[in-house]
């Protein structure tokens, strides 16, 4: 029931994303201003990724997501660390990989504090760099994903443009809670 959604309303300090523990609730892009360590930006918030789906409503969604990845400078790759890597992270990653594009993988569902859990190394297999444990429930994890944001996101210009907004989407499979 946590994922995507509850990782940017907790970010953007709103409820604006709908949680809820059905796939396809979220469909288009949706938008948040956020801000860490004097740095803002925009967070966008996709419904995710169906790599293999003949389903209008999930060929929409990945559509959404496609663009999301297309306008965002750094790209939130969410999982859910009980389900382990799936043949649909591993498709995604490949996908996020061809963007060139920095990629912070996120393990949600770490709801533990200590220790990581062991499940965390199997995501090294996807090929995108060390995960970071979170637990959107709980809001554990949240700030070290931040900082990785914040270390990847490009010099902000003194600009009110749109266009020169910093745009961070969070990518993962629908429903990833």
């Amino acid at each position: 029931m946590y994922g995507k959604s509850s990782f940017f309303n907790y970010v953007i300090g709103q409820r604006i994303s709908i949680v809820e523990d059905t796939p396809g609730v979220t469909r288009d892009r949706i938008y948040g201003d956020a801000s860490w360590r004097d740095k803002e930006f925009t967070l966008i918030d996709t419904g995710g990724i169906e790599t293999k789906t003949d389903d209008v409503i999930l060929s929409g969604m990945r559509e959404q997501a496609n663009i999301a990845i297309e306008i965002a400078d750094v790209i939130l790759f969410m999982t859910d660390i009980r389900d382990g890597v799936t043949s649909i992270d591993m498709d995604i990653a490949v996908m996020l990989k061809k963007s060139k594009k920095p990629v912070i993988l996120v393990c949600n569902k770490a709801d533990k504090t200590g220790e990581p859990p062991a499940e965390l190394y199997e995501f090294y297999n996807l090929g995108l760099g060390e995960p970071s444990p979170i637990s959107a429930a709980n809001a554990l994890g949240i700030g070290d994903v931040l900082d990785r944001i914040y270390d990847a996101l490009p010099e902000q210009k003194e600009s009110s443009d749109d266009e020169d907004v910093i745009k961070v989407a969070i990518i993962g499979k629908p429903n990833v809670r």
